[in-house]
């Protein structure tokens, strides 16, 4: 494969991607929608849990709730294995929370309200941190280890690059898919960043063991793209393999693992791209334009 031939070309595709998603956010905030559809644990609001007793038409909901509250895009989880739904909305007062479960129950009359609860912007607050200091340590961690074994710090600063890259346009798809940003978020990023690690490393270990047979007369462009190619098959069959099995789970699977499984397919179609046509890519203009002292 001619991986370091084209670098530029696709640094400039994921260039785009990145362009292209924060051109959303910006549009969304523009509306009034906000940049991101967070969710109510990370901005604080209102969430009701109630025992619908019966089938519902998740639309219809929704059309009460806009009607009763005025906001257009409430977030409703079936609880898996009940008749009961899940309700998250920005904060309303307690009238207004009457309010809507008579009207729930005017179309529904065997829904009752099981449980309500006010998630205050400390709580939201203590939930943006989190996110931020598990992704900053996870990316540090992997930095200090890919340095330290393969012995040199451009191999780990072009992963770490690279990891950026695939948070980026994971963000990317949560803006332009509108993806309610919960809990699962974090658990997303922390997957896709170990899955696509995990690549970068077998890639990495190819090119050191390639460098080694080449010795003194090593040609690096070659050597990387020798190894990315040595290494291909393996990375596609890993990526497919689990590309396939997330895909059932969001086919399959009731909302909120739809909005686990959604970003997390875009995250290993993106890591492996970025393990596959990056990391190498950076690495290579690092040990080029870097030279070592």
């Amino acid at each position: 494969m001619q991986i370091i031939q084209n670098r530029k070309k696709f640094f400039i595709l994921s260039l785009l991607v990145i362009i292209i998603g924060f051109g959303f956010m910006i549009a969304n905030a523009q509306a009034g929608k906000g940049a991101l559809n967070w969710d109510v644990e990370f901005t604080g609001g209102t969430s009701m849990e109630l025992n619908m007793n019966g089938k519902y038409d998740n639309d219809k909901l929704i059309s009460i709730i806009k009607d009763v509250t005025d906001q257009s895009s409430p977030q409703i989880q079936e609880v898996l294995g009940t008749n009961n739904v899940e309700i998250k909305l920005q904060s309303i007062d307690s009238p207004t929370r009457t309010a809507l479960v008579e009207a729930i129950q005017k179309e529904y009359s065997k829904a009752t309200l099981t449980e309500a609860n006010d998630i205050s912007g400390t709580v939201s607050g203590e939930m943006q941190r989190a996110a931020i200091k598990a992704t900053l340590i996870a990316a540090v961690a992997m930095l200090i280890y890919i340095s330290i074994r393969f012995k040199d710090v451009r191999a780990g600063g072009s992963a770490i690059l690279a990891l950026i890259h695939d948070v980026l346009v994971v963000l990317a798809a949560y803006a332009i898919f509108r993806i309610p940003v919960n809990n699962a978020f974090i658990a997303v990023l922390l997957t896709i960043l170990g899955y696509s690690v995990n690549s970068t490393i077998v890639i990495f270990d190819r090119i050191r063991e390639n460098l080694k047979a080449a010795g003194k007369k090593k040609d690096l462009e070659l050597v990387v793209n020798t190894s990315i190619t040595q290494t291909l098959t393996r990375s596609i069959y890993t990526s497919l393999t689990t590309f396939i099995m997330v895909f059932f789970l969001f086919v399959l699977g009731v909302s909120s693992v739809r909005e686990f499984a959604m970003p997390l397919m875009v995250g290993i179609v993106c890591g492996g791209y970025s393990s596959v046509c990056i990391t190498g890519a950076l690495w290579y203009v690092m040990r080029t334009k870097l030279k070592k002292k």
